[in-house]
């Protein structure tokens, strides 16, 4: 079906100028959103506005708030493993007796004066038990700064791809309109023709005007992801213009059952091992509360009315201390076991998250290949045909704006698709805390050698990320 309507002189007229009206606007935009790309291209100083994977990586590492705090509560727990590591300390006492009475005791000279020194001898290995729970203090103060590590580092991550999938957007935004400015062209040179009513001329022009406003919003979603990232290294300015690698650099498929293996060992659930650990040194100073401990004193008292000295001495511990104690030791006994009931829960919840992301990922691949290898190809070609059956009367506008629209949304669907893999995959990682075979978007922290080193060391030593991001990002 097509139109073979007159077309007014005026009406050409006014189709061809806003057909240079609109090419002019198109090239001031592209001018402007790829200004700042062409001149770090050019430029010398064009390596420190483009960032990659590895470099997002260690600003984080070095800057994130999250982790400078983990350097005062190990400062915490140094003060608290020294408090805990004394032994009771001495007390000294002076006591005056037979003062300011009646009769006999008038004044002083019927007074005792006793000066005494005092403490405790702790039983039942109390001290040993007091630094055993700082120990593992110190454990799960490591545990947890490893898994916050690995949270934000993740994050990282997917903010890094977040800015990689809007750069491809913004690219595909300007490749719409591009292909809306040739579809006013072609409507234009029909109308000149006589061959094309004047709302097909309206509509293309309209149709430029919104794809212009899509790569304007585009332009807008870029910068706010860019500052996403920025703030994971506490920046509220945008400081690159652009990052390394390529939106559509990811793995095959891995196997399932092997990443279920490794989800065991992950930092998340050896956390609650850790926790369990912290409990039995916990459970343990707690029947050591059992044991009295036993109070002594030793003294010298003097006795005014005959002048003469003597020593004193005495001890106490109170009675029935295992008893009283029951219910603080059947306490810390619950504690530990629901610490361990609670990793099994913990590991059940990590097995649905892993599935859940590896099931995505393993569709989002699917999707991707299925969109590059067979279905955007076609619709390529659909469009050219289109076109040219459209420009010979063959095809509707309708028609033409259609297979237009579908090859966009194919493409806008690839992006989407492969930005998703590369989600899922660092979703994978983060619960594995390894990293998917040659991953170009991947960060690894090996935690095997944590345990060697302090709290500070540790964490900038745990951090081991693999194939920085490469390639060329439009």
């Amino acid at each position: 079906m097509f139109y073979n309507t007159y077309c007014t002189k005026s009406a050409t007229k006014i189709g061809i100028l806003c057909v240079w009206r609109g090419l002019y606007c198109t090239l001031a935009l592209i001018a402007l959103l790829w200004a700042g790309s062409l001149a770090a291209a050019t430029a010398n100083t064009a390596p420190a506005n483009t960032l990659s994977l590895t470099t997002v990586i260690e600003r984080v590492q070095l800057q994130h708030p999250s982790l400078k705090v983990f350097q005062f509560r190990q400062q915490a727990l140094d003060g608290a493993a020294h408090t805990q590591a004394l032994t009771p300390g001495y007390e000294i006492g002076f006591d005056l007796d037979n003062v300011a009475g009646s009769g006999e005791f008038q004044g002083i000279d019927s007074a005792e004066f006793s000066v005494s020194l005092s403490s405790v001898i702790e039983l039942g290995d109390k001290l040993d038990a007091r630094t055993g729970v700082v120990n593992e203090q110190r454990a799960v103060l490591d545990a947890e700064q490893k898994i916050t590590a690995l949270n934000l580092l993740a994050e990282a991550t997917r903010r890094y791809i977040d800015v990689l999938a809007a750069q491809s957007q913004l690219q595909l935004a300007v490749d719409a309109l591009q292909l809306a400015e040739e579809t006013q062209v072609v409507v234009a040179k029909r109308a000149k023709a006589g061959v094309t009513p004047d709302a097909e001329v309206k509509r293309a022009q309209a149709a430029v005007f919104n794809a212009r406003l899509v790569a304007e919003t585009q332009l807008h979603q870029l910068d706010y992801a860019k500052l996403a990232l920025s703030m994971m290294w506490g920046e509220s300015q945008i400081s690159f213009d652009s990052l390394e690698g390529g939106l559509f650099a990811f793995t095959d498929d891995v196997a399932l059952e092997p990443l279920f293996e490794k989800v065991k060992y992950s930092p998340a659930i050896t956390a609650y091992l850790t926790q369990a650990q912290l409990k039995e040194a916990e459970l343990r100073f707690a029947k050591t509360q059992s044991s009295s401990d036993i109070s002594w004193s030793v003294g010298v008292k003097q006795l005014q009315q005959t002048n003469d000295m003597a020593l004193s001495a005495g001890f106490s511990m109170p009675l029935f201390n295992g008893e009283r104690n029951t219910g603080t030791v059947l306490s810390a006994q619950a504690a530990k076991e629901q610490v361990l009931v609670n990793r099994e829960v913990a590991l059940l919840e990590l097995y649905g998250q892993l599935y859940r992301a590896y099931a995505s990922r393993k569709q989002a691949i699917v999707t991707v290949n299925r969109l590059q290898a067979s279905v955007i190809p076609t619709l390529t070609s659909a469009l050219e045909d289109t076109k040219q059956a459209y420009e010979q009367g063959l095809y509707s506008y309708l028609d033409y704006l259609t297979a237009r629209e579908e090859l966009l949304f194919a493409r806008r669907a690839l992006i989407d698709a492969a930005a998703s893999a590369l989600r899922y995959g660092v979703d994978i990682e983060q619960l594995i805390a390894e990293p998917l075979p040659a991953s170009q978007h991947t960060f690894f922290n090996d935690f095997s050698n944590a345990a060697n080193s302090s709290a500070t060391a540790d964490f900038s030593k745990s951090a081991n990320f693999s194939d920085a991001a490469k390639g060329h990002t439009k």
